[in-house]
């Protein structure tokens, strides 16, 4: 082999080990100075890292309400125990029901005199019932004719001005007394409820109540084109009718009014042989509204 040609065979194979030698050198640089990536981390609040985690955080469940924040069940309301009378009372006259019959909670007298039915409530009786803690029960009876939305008006209008002349505070109620032999229609009532509500005092309706009587059916009416007729108006109703008793023989507070008529007091008793008097049983949730 001639010299020239063997000098170009080392010089060419001398620069392929050295370029062989130049790329392994790059891929072992190459693998000691990558890093492997790492998952992705949080920073808590104490300042150490912790991983992400995998899966999101499963939602507590809420907690169950309290048994114990529920309002109480109420309580049904007590049973007080009163008269009402169409006489003018004095001492001997309230003597009279305590010793015949029991000392009176509340006390039904009507408003101004009607002649030949009833005495009107005089300030001196005002006087001497509230020494005695005795409530009044105001009764208006100054009309005959329970029908039209004017005349229901007109009566509670007088019943107001009647009610303010003897002194009767604001948030009491006056009774429109609504005999059975008096013509009666809803319009009447609402009239009558209407006019309270929009004055100092508060509705309220004494009759006789029962599945088929002619104010049962004119109440219901009124209320059903007013609620307010039931929510506001405070019912006195007279039946059944037992008879008069003492107080502590006094019966079960069972009305005979229907389910949807709310009575919160009851006549049980009419025309007491003593001291002429009406015997009735009255729900103590009411008593704020007596006067």
């Amino acid at each position: 082999m001639k010299t020239g040609k063997i000098f170009w065979v080392i010089l060419l194979s001398s620069f392929l080990v050295l370029s062989l030698l130049f790329v392994y050198s790059y891929q072992q640089n190459t693998s000691t100075t990558t890093k492997p990536v790492k998952e992705p981390q949080t920073v808590t609040e104490t300042g150490k890292e912790e991983e992400a985690p995998d899966k999101p955080p499963k939602p507590q469940p809420e907690p169950e309400p309290d048994p114990q924040s529920a309002p109480p069940p109420q309580e049904p309301p007590q049973l007080l125990w009163g008269v009402d009378t169409a006489s003018p009372i004095d001492q001997a006259f309230i003597q009279c029901v305590v010793d015949n019959y029991g000392k009176p909670t509340v006390f039904g007298r009507y408003l101004e005199t009607k002649e030949g039915v009833s005495a009107g409530l005089t300030p001196e009786e005002v006087e001497l019932l509230h020494q005695q803690g005795i409530k009044i029960i105001p009764i208006y009876n100054h009309f005959s004719n329970a029908t039209t939305y004017e005349g229901g008006v007109q009566e509670a209008q007088a019943a107001i001005a009647f009610a303010q002349q003897i002194g009767i505070p604001e948030g009491k109620a006056i009774f429109a007394d609504i005999e059975p032999t008096y013509p009666v229609d809803e319009a009447f009532i609402r009239g009558w409820v209407d006019t309270l509500l929009g004055s100092p005092y508060k509705p309220g309706i004494y009759g006789v109540f029962t599945n088929d009587s002619a104010l049962t059916a004119a109440y219901l009416a009124a209320v059903a084109s007013n609620q307010n007729v039931q929510s506001q108006t405070i019912i006195w109703s007279s039946n059944p009718d037992p008879g008069v008793t003492p107080q502590a023989k006094a019966p079960e507070f069972q009305p005979g009014a229907p389910e949807n008529v709310p009575v919160s007091i009851w006549q049980y008793g009419i025309d007491g042989e003593t001291c002429n008097i009406d015997t009735n049983l009255v729900q103590s949730n009411i008593l704020e509204f007596l006067w």
